[in-house]
């Protein structure tokens, strides 16, 4: 009775359950007594608003459980129908209450309902996330759809919005807190105000479903260190001694030479230390000095040999912390070329019509105040146009079948000081040349302020990689963006002598690299080769993709 009693005192959600306790206190017990099976005084569960009026249930039973004075409801609901009710009403109702427990009371007694807001899952593939940004302060009024903090996920930095009235009571997790867990505690929330400064030193608990108090416990002293047991440290084996050789190579600072070359380079007061000696084991003998005194004194010694051990200089390097995109990105692309079976088919098309294409389209566009269209917006509509007349390229493979998506979304690769991101043109396939312009310039802007949302890059069917226009790379090849089955490589457009019409002629053209990478399981050769068959003729015919 005392945790039911406690679980109703501290409960907003359950005001109608004190009537319940003084009138039908019995009827109570064995709701939450072990294996009870109340059958004639349901009834007056029916009048306090446990289950709906004037419906009638066979038989129920439930069971509780007390764990080291953690209160835990773990319901279980057995019903036999009967001629005028649904069991499943009773079920959703207990879980409701019991999901209500759970949230509203923790492990210690003394703190008011409250619940906890873990870190979320916003994207498919965020394991953690950090906190970038707390747009509310502990004390303030929070409300449904208000939004609580920024949150740096694996692509972009998210807004995490509030679900429920109530108080922010503790910030568990500041801003600029790195690597936070799915579901690990950021923050409590509170029903009512009163409440805030009771979780002042509030800590969320090692299973994160529960808070103590660090302050006032009698359980924070730390275990005792273990005692540390004398060991004796294992006698040392006398080392063998062995005999050494009279003659022992010169090491360090001693001069081995012969009692006659000593006695010959005092005489001629010569220091052994700058003559190399030819005898045994490196020792100076009578030659030696003789040969030093012909010479004049001007034979070079070798430099002394460096000590034994001594280190290297330490290299000098700066760590740069690894960013959420980042690593994502390492392990997606990891992931890619360990599972994924590349090949790589190159073309070279040219592109004289299609620069003369765009600097025409680019005089109407300055006359209408639009923006710039640039080589890469025709290359990404080239590629969603080739798409659509080879849709077996617009596919992913699956592990029961090979998908081929009706929507020509293409992502677009854009670097930023934070990493590789890949924004989405939707239905590239069916926008005008000036939208795509106007879309990319967008996307591409926020990608480098890291403000993309998840809808800016999920998505995509295909990727397009432009390393040629903004960096001059002739020609490379890029690792599929999985799922997808293939990513275009754009190279740079290089000036080339090719035959003219007539004999012995000649004329300059503008040929620009583009290399396809394609996933063997869904894109075989010959449907490679007819893509970028596709894509060429674009390209070299570029009036065809305005009709």
């Amino acid at each position: 009775m005392s945790y039911a009693s406690r679980i109703i005192h501290h409960s907003k959600k359950l005001r109608d359950a004190p009537n319940l306790l003084r009138h039908d206190r019995a009827l109570l017990v064995r709701c939450f007594s072990h294996n009870a099976q109340p059958t004639t005084d349901i009834r007056k569960v029916h009048r306090h608003g446990f289950a709906p009026l004037g419906r009638e249930s066979r038989s129920f039973s439930s069971s509780t459980k007390s764990v080291s004075g953690t209160f835990t409801s773990n319901v279980s609901t057995t019903m036999n129908m009967g001629s005028s009710i649904s069991g499943s009403i009773y079920k959703n109702q207990i879980s409701c209450l019991q999901g209500q427990l759970r949230r509203g009371f923790s492990s210690d007694a003394g703190l008011p309902p409250h619940q906890e807001i873990g870190m979320p899952s916003l994207s498919p593939t965020m394991s953690e996330g950090n906190i970038a940004r707390w747009l509310k302060k502990e004390g303030d009024k929070v409300s449904p759809g208000e939004v609580l903090c920024e949150v740096e996920t694996d692509k972009a930095t998210v807004e995490m919005e509030c679900m429920e009235d109530g108080y922010l009571a503790k910030i568990v997790q500041g801003e600029g807190a790195q690597g936070i867990k799915v579901g690990e505690v950021i923050c409590v929330t509170v029903e009512d105000e009163e409440d805030i400064a009771k979780f002042k030193d509030y800590t969320p608990s090692a299973s994160g479903s529960g808070g103590d108090v660090a302050k006032g416990s009698s359980d924070s002293s730390p275990p005792p260190p273990p005692k540390k047991e004398a060991v004796e440290a294992p006698v040392a084996a006398p080392e063998p001694k062995t005999s050494k050789p009279s003659a022992a190579p010169p090491s360090g600072d001693r001069v081995f030479a012969s009692p006659l070359a000593r006695s010959l380079a005092e005489e001629h007061k010569v220091p052994l230390s700058s003559i190399k000696g030819t005898g045994p084991d490196g020792s100076i003998v009578k030659a030696d000095i003789e040969e030093y005194l012909a010479s004049g004194g001007k034979q070079v010694s070798e430099p002394a040999p460096k000590a034994k051990g001594a280190a290297a200089p330490a290299l000098d390097y700066t760590d740069i912390p690894h960013t959420q995109i980042r690593k994502v990105t390492a392990s997606r692309l990891l992931f890619s070329k360990q599972t994924i079976p590349h090949y790589y088919l190159t073309v070279d098309t040219c592109v004289d019509k299609l620069v003369e294409l765009r600097g025409q389209l680019n005089s109407l566009q300055e006359a209408t105040g639009g923006k710039r269209i640039s080589i890469n917006d025709l290359v990404i509509k080239a590629a969603a146009l080739a798409l659509q007349k080879v849709p077996q390229v617009n596919s992913s493979w699956t592990d029961d079948c090979i998908r081929q998506y009706h929507n020509v979304n293409v992502n677009v690769a854009v670097q930023t000081d934070n990493g590789l991101y890949v924004p989405v043109v939707r239905d590239a396939n069916k926008k005008g040349l000036s939208a795509i312009s106007e879309e990319v310039k967008l996307l591409a802007q926020k990608a480098k302020e890291n403000s993309l949302k998840p809808e800016d890059y999920e998505g995509g069917t295909f990727t397009v990689s432009n390393l040629g226009g903004p960096f001059g790379i002739k020609q490379f090849c890029a690792i599929i963006n999985p799922p997808q089955s293939g990513i275009l490589a754009i190279g740079s457009a290089e000036k080339r002598v090719v035959p003219s019409s007539g004999p012995e002629q000649y004329k300059f053209a503008s040929f620009l690299s583009a290399t396809l990478s394609c996933d063997h399981r869904v894109i075989d050769g010959a449907i490679g080769a007819e893509w970028l068959k596709a894509f060429k003729g674009y390209i070299e015919n570029p009036e065809s993709m305005l009709l």
